[in-house]
């Protein structure tokens, strides 16, 4: 069971969609996993065969407990026991004296389990909100019970023209709202409870990327655009390779600064809620797959689908209200993070260019950063170099 926050302690398993004997690789999802933050598709991390299943649907386990076993792939299967040897003849015994005790009575066969309990939790919440019947479904689960990957098949069958029925959805794909708000509130206190942060701002310059960015688009069909955010990140991911101490995790009393460059982006649900998914390795993406991968991000945690790996390694957060017309913000860190930028909107203001005065397109950029890890002057450096990077915007 992965830690997918800092103050998850216990997943339930909702559904396996993999059986003993399935082949998996690294990067395949294996499983559903309910926490406060909604169902979490979870990844597996190698490659092999899987052995064994260690817990079963329905069950709620600490962090840490094992769920399957795998076998690699240059490991043998586990070898039958081997069969008893025949035992010498023995001579025939006599016959047992006749027992005046009754015959035992047969205990009676347990009922075959109905359709009804042969279908996983996350199954028959997609088929509710889709109007799917479970009826004519074909499970391929274990038992033949009906698995999520059966209803997505399901819906990818019917026909484009029947008319979807109307169905009650539930708010952010049946994420429980107050139980993620709960969630938010005991790591936002925990952070500002034992992390002593500081607060920096600094304005930037945003008119060489905004004209980047209209020339870029201006050949591009829509789905295809890039939006500045795009750039925002990508630009943090190159300035934290300059500045390793804002990219990594305090834990057990000291900063285990991290190699990898996963920058996570906050992203609001509707009906309220945030979560803070990571773009994995963003440092070594181009703008336009940092773009392709922030779409999906968006489309996914907005229909309340998120993966484990994306929930648990950001090793630093991004949270822009910039579309929401606020200029700055100030931004909890999110434990055990050290760092975390907030981006407002881009407003028109008065500038000075080479003597002048001039309109230009301005952000305002905020860093809330851990003071047992780094200091207001490296703070500085880093946003300082976040501004650098975007004036060549077509260097990113």
């Amino acid at each position: 069971m992965p830690s997918l926050g800092a103050d998850m302690e216990a997943g339930k398993l909702t559904e396996w969609l993999v059986k003993p004997g399935d082949t998996v690789k690294h990067g395949d999802i294996v499983a559903v996993v309910e926490t406060q933050k909604g169902a979490i598709e979870i990844e597996v991390f190698e490659d092999g065969t899987v052995d064994s299943l260690l817990v079963q649907p329905g069950a709620t386990v600490p962090v840490g407990t094992p769920l399957a076993e795998i076998r690699g792939p240059k490991e043998a299967a586990a070898a039958p026991a081997p069969a008893p040897k025949p035992a010498a003849p023995r001579p025939a015994a006599a016959p047992p004296a006749p027992s005046l005790a009754p015959a035992p009575v047969p205990a009676p066969a347990a009922p075959a389990p109905s359709r009804e309990s042969r279908v996983s939790p996350a199954a028959r919440k997609l088929a509710a909100e889709k109007g799917i019947d479970l009826a004519g479904i074909a499970g391929t689960g274990p038992g033949g019970s009906i698995v999520y990957v059966d209803v997505e098949a399901a819906l990818r069958a019917a026909p484009a023209s029947a008319p979807a029925p109307t169905v009650e959805k539930p708010a952010a794909g049946g994420i429980d709202l107050a139980a993620m708000r709960t969630a938010i509130a005991a790591a936002m206190a925990r952070s500002k409870r034992e992390i002593p942060h500081y607060y920096l701002e600094h304005s930037i310059d945003m008119t060489a990327a905004q004209d980047w960015l209209a020339k870029t688009n201006e050949s591009r069909p829509p789905a295809e655009r890039l939006l500045a955010g795009a750039l925002l990140i990508r630009a943090v991911a190159l300035a934290l390779k300059r500045f390793p101490d804002f990219n990594g995790f305090y834990e057990d009393g000291r900063f285990r600064s991290s190699a990898a460059i996963h920058v996570g982006v906050a992203i609001a649900i509707r009906g309220g809620g945030l979560v803070a998914p990571a773009i994995h390795n963003t440092n070594t993406l181009a703008v336009d797959e940092v773009m392709a991968k922030l779409r999906d991000l968006t489309a996914r945690v907005r229909a309340g689908r998120f993966r484990g790996s994306e929930l648990s390694d950001p090793t630093i957060t991004i949270s822009s209200l910039g579309e929401r017309g606020v200029e700055a913000l100030y931004a909890v860190i999110y434990p055990p993070q050290v760092a975390i930028l907030g981006m407002g909107k881009v407003v028109e203001r008065p500038w000075i260019v080479d003597g002048e005065i001039r309109a230009r397109a301005v952000l305002t950029a905020t860093l809330s950063a851990d003071h047992r890890v780094s200091d207001g002057h490296k703070g500085a450096l880093l946003l300082r170099e976040i501004d650098a990077l975007l004036q060549k915007p077509e260097a990113l």
